[in-house]
């Protein structure tokens, strides 16, 4: 058993899954389902591309000034 990270963001009505540490990218219409279709994803690359090596991504926040964000009208 190995433990892999999922990063999560919403666009719409669809949640978006990436797993940083493989690079697969699945996504569902809940996060539940997000998370399964990217834990499938995960497999199936797994399956055909096994890790070469062990290793942790490093997972940090940074700040950025003066943004700009669009209003999302719903």
């Amino acid at each position: 058993m190995k433990t892999f990270t999922a990063v999560i963001h919403k666009e719409e009505n669809t949640y978006v899954a990436e797993c940083p540490e493989v690079g697969t990218v699945s996504q569902g219409k809940t996060l539940e389902e997000a998370i399964n279709n990217l834990k499938e994803a995960t497999e199936l690359y797994l399956e055909e591309f096994p890790l070469q090596k062990e290793s942790k991504p490093i997972m940090t926040v940074f700040e950025i000034e003066n943004v700009k964000t669009q209003k999302v009208i719903r």
